[in-house]
């Protein structure tokens, strides 16, 4: 409201608002809409006459969730191969294209590319080989073959986030670490990863909404052990039954880490967008 403040609102901005907040509301009805219906009594949820909000608010199907799968075990899958994940996936990568930002050669410009075309092929095409890898090595159904496959996944994502953020900084600034003594690995470490902070915020959150939101690796490669909760959640579905009240509660507590994540470090993931937007 602050941008408006002071000024005449024209036609232009006023169709502008409108279609902002019709916008908006088209967004987010489906998530409102889904977060309402787990909030509603069984009877309702199936009912022939969708009401947007309940006439009794229960927490009915978010015990039930819990007495109908173990969602506490897959839930826990979740997030142990996205966090390993996006750890491991971050470092590696912000390490390759720092060497690709700061060694530029044909070379490093044909191993670009090639990472491009690695994250341009689809998911699926690649899922059988991959499936094929992981039981030779015998790490099928585990936690550790999620990790793998979900870094080897985000690896070319980070690259090309990180890349632009290390172009942005000035090459000064490692020639001053390597006069104080750095090696030129503790100069990424002590002084290029700590201001570009925005930049691996905003990568770690998308590359954990990668892995976190996955279900066609975690399907191929898992069956009970390592199974993760987007898996978990196509069980509430059968040829003979739809629990579709569990399903939304166990759909809105899936969700609800990454909104509290993205919401506390929103403002990173903000700078971060816009950093290395402007060229010097």
């Amino acid at each position: 409201m602050s941008a408006f403040a002071g000024r005449k609102l024209t036609l232009g901005s006023a169709l502008i608002l409108v279609l902002t907040g019709l916008f908006v509301i088209a967004f987010l009805f489906p998530y409102v809409y889904l977060v309402m219906t787990s909030l509603k009594p069984p009877s309702e949820v199936i009912s022939s006459s969708p009401t947007l909000f309940p006439s009794v608010f229960t927490f009915d199907n978010f015990r039930k969730m819990f007495e109908v799968l173990p969602i506490g075990k897959y839930f826990g899958n979740s997030f142990f191969t996205a966090i390993f994940s996006t750890i491991i996936s971050v470092f590696l990568g912000s390490l390759a294209a720092y060497g690709l930002s700061r060694f530029s050669s044909r070379l490093g410009n044909l191993f670009l590319l090639l990472t491009l075309a690695v994250r341009m092929v689809p998911l699926i095409s690649v899922a059988i080989p991959m499936y094929r890898i992981i039981n030779q090595l015998g790490i099928y159904d585990t936690k550790l073959a999620l990790i793998l496959v979900y870094t080897s996944i985000n690896i070319p994502f980070v690259i090309w986030m990180m890349i632009g953020f290390f172009d942005g900084l000035p090459k000064e600034l490692d020639e001053s670490a390597r006069v104080d003594g750095c090696s030129r690995f503790g100069a990424f470490m002590r002084i290029i990863l700590p201001i570009s902070l925005p930049g691996l915020a905003t990568t770690s959150i998308f590359s954990y909404m990668l892995s976190w939101n996955d279900f066609l690796m975690a399907l191929m490669m898992t069956s009970t052990s390592a199974k993760t909760l987007p898996v978990g959640l196509s069980e509430f579905l059968t040829a003979y039954n739809l629990d579709l009240g569990p399903m939304t509660a166990a759909a809105v507590t899936f969700s609800f880490p990454v909104m509290v994540f993205s919401f506390l470090i929103q403002r990173y993931i903000v700078s971060g967008m816009t950093m290395g937007a402007v060229k010097e």
